[in-house]
């Protein structure tokens, strides 16, 4: 039975299990996607997407709660620095799990989790195109040809 399980324990006592999802958060947060298995990015994802949106609101608390999860200042400082601002638009959905297959030694499933505003490859399309702005006059051109011709022919004269 299950009762009162609400999430995955990943085989781990209590003190490992933080400590492994904390140092994963912060090595995501450094490097911007990670591989590991599925069980622990789905893991990760609960874990860092919580303090991704506490970083929106860059306070002395919101600060020190995230620190007293990840405990590493250099990602915490990352975090609030370059990652929130990039993200501040977007409600929610801060990572994306992609599924790479198994594991040679021991046929593991295993993912890719990765900051979703940071991939390249995705983004390129929706990215804001350029758009020129032209007038539906199409006089402009002709208009202008004739008068600097009357200019110069005024001049040589």
């Amino acid at each position: 039975m299950r009762h009162g399980k609400k999430f995955n324990h990943l085989g781990r006592q209590t003190a490992h299990r933080k400590s492994m999802l904390a140092n994963m958060a912060c090595s995501l947060i450094e490097h911007k996607r990670i591989n590991t298995t599925v069980a622990k990015a789905k893991a990760l994802k609960q874990f860092v997407e919580p303090m991704i949106t506490k970083s929106k609101t860059d306070t002395t608390h919101n600060r020190r709660i995230v620190m007293a999860k990840l405990r590493q200042t250099d990602a915490v400082a990352e975090l609030f620095r370059d990652v929130a601002p990039k993200i501040g638009d977007r409600p929610g959905g801060y990572t994306r799990i992609i599924k790479l297959g198994n594991r040679l030694g021991d046929n593991a499933d295993m993912a890719m989790i990765e900051l979703v505003d940071y991939n390249e490859i995705y983004n390129a399309d929706k990215a804001p195109k350029k758009t020129t702005r032209r007038s539906r006059r199409g006089g402009n051109k002709a208009t202008e040809a004739p008068a600097t011709e009357v200019n110069t022919s005024n001049e040589e004269e």
